[in-house]
């Protein structure tokens, strides 16, 4: 089975051969981790959080930078294939994680996740388990984790402490950012198993999501990376779906966003008026704009959703002159 830890740790080694290039920074803890800085005190970039995309799928999709036609703009925009999507997005990319050590905070993504099991429940109902002596994973935080973390990190992942390598970037970062919208299809495969699909019949996947600029801090941004999947993300499946093709064309018709009743604006606005309370904001909001599923059964597409530009204008606070 493909090792979702060895798989990272190869870009691991890339991104520290390229850190200048990738306007990040190195350190190396006392406990020997590495601590890979792609926004938090540098500058990061586009390239970074390509890196940091590839890392968070074990490298297991092809990812390459595209455009959204933002009205009359051509936006950056990112695009992901996976023949892999289940390993990729679930077992390694799905931010499964929440860390809290002392007053840092920060959500896990990446390959580590399968060796702390973190949730379980996911890895036992995709069949996945990983086995391997490092651990590697993406922190989105705002701050730069210490031994302490690390520490953390590695006992849930039953490894040495100098065998832990983290990257980290903020929300508000271009990695960060991009780092987001290339979570396009794995957000919704994620919508997909809460509507009580057997996710283990996906067998493929593409996607595209634009990229949200830096609006202002990490709360802000995260409304407007969000927003890019929420508004401009579309997706393409390719099921063995077994069951009646009525079936499976009510379950895509629940996937889309735009079934939310939190759909229509902005995603930092909803939660602005939900007093900046998470469990007052509906899940069912988190889900790509459209998705097109091809079924190998029954050799039929099904297509729902639509795109939603004006929002996404809206959101990014483009002023133009």
């Amino acid at each position: 089975m493909i090792s979702v830890n060895e798989m990272g740790s190869y870009v691991m080694e890339e991104m520290l051969d390229w850190s200048e290039d990738l306007n990040t920074e190195v350190t190396k803890l006392k406990n020997g981790a590495t601590v890979i800085d792609c926004g938090v005190k540098e500058d990061g970039g586009y390239e970074a959080g390509l890196y940091l995309a590839r890392l968070c799928l074990a490298d297991l999709a092809d990812l390459q930078y595209t455009t959204f036609d933002l009205k009359d703009l051509k936006w950056p925009a990112i695009q992901i294939a996976t023949d892999n999507p289940l390993i990729a997005c679930m077992a390694s990319q799905y931010a499964g994680w929440r860390i809290s050590v002392g007053d840092y905070l920060g959500k896990v993504s990446g390959p580590a996740r399968a060796l702390a099991l973190k949730p379980r429940e996911l890895y036992e109902e995709i069949g996945y388990e990983d086995d391997f002596q490092t651990a590697v994973l993406f922190i989105e935080s705002n701050k730069l984790p210490d031994e302490r973390v690390v520490e953390h990190i590695a006992k849930h992942c039953s490894v040495d402490p100098e065998n832990v390598m983290i990257a980290v970037a903020p929300t508000a970062s271009i990695a960060g950012s991009v780092q987001i919208s290339a979570r396009v299809l794995e957000t919704g495969i994620h919508k997909f198993k809460s509507i009580g699909f057997n996710i283990n019949c996906i067998k493929s996947g593409y996607g595209v999501a634009p990229i949200a600029p830096v609006v202002g801090n990490d709360v802000q941004c995260m409304g407007s990376t969000n927003d890019c999947v929420i508004y401009g993300g579309e997706t393409n499946y390719t099921v063995c779906f077994n069951g009646e093709l009525a079936e499976l064309e009510e379950l895509v018709k629940k996937v889309p966003s735009t079934n939310s009743h939190n759909f229509g604006k902005p995603l930092y606005q909803t939660f602005k008026e939900a007093d900046f309370d998470f469990l007052k904001v509906n899940e069912d909001i988190f889900a790509p704009a459209r998705l097109n599923v091809n079924d190998l059964n029954s050799k039929k597409t099904i297509s729902s959703g639509g795109i939603y530009p004006e929002i996404l204008f809206q959101s990014f606070g483009i002023k133009q002159i």
